[in-house]
């Protein structure tokens, strides 16, 4: 029998109760003092980037609004600018740095769409390749991630700061 480890994953089910007690985590994620343990990349003046802890593929970033609100309807006129630039910002970094074949890029509004955190509104940039949705997600329930999510940061950190 063959073993593919994924060490973070026991991080991710030890905090599965705790990051639902945390109903204000992504208002509290910019606060935290540290951009680096909080894996965000880049802030803007309404929205910031923050890498997903637990991706569906390397580079999966998040575009956030400070503003906590549940639905693209609620944001101020300047949110939704600020906020679809952001967007952008992370397609142009992930395509500096990872050069993928494409992109997956949307919102999961409401608990019935897959909204994990649905009192606050995110949007997913998912950077894909060919090919990398291979047997082991379809037959084996698991994701390989290439890269720690420590290098990810720094590699797309390193590119904001030099553009």
């Amino acid at each position: 029998m063959n073993f593919l480890h994924s060490y973070w994953r026991m991080e991710y089910i030890e905090n599965l109760d705790a990051s639902k007690k945390d109903k204000n985590l992504f208002a509290n994620l910019p606060n935290s003092g540290n951009d680096r343990k909080a894996l965000i990349i880049y802030r803007a003046t309404h929205s910031y980037l923050v890498l997903n802890k637990f991706p569906y593929n390397a580079g999966h970033l998040l575009a956030v609004p400070y503003r906590e609100v549940a639905d693209l309807s609620e944001l101020t006129d300047e949110e939704r600018t600020d906020l679809m630039a952001s967007i952008i910002k992370a397609k142009e970094i992930l395509q500096q740095t990872l050069s993928p074949d494409g992109f997956n890029i949307g919102f999961n509004l409401g608990k019935a769409a897959g909204a994990g955190i649905e009192q606050h509104l995110h949007c997913h940039i998912v950077p894909r390749w060919e090919g990398d949705t291979n047997f082991m997600p379809v037959i084996g329930s698991t994701r390989v991630l290439p890269t720690a999510l420590d290098n990810m940061w720094q590699r797309l950190h390193d590119c904001v700061q030099n553009t």
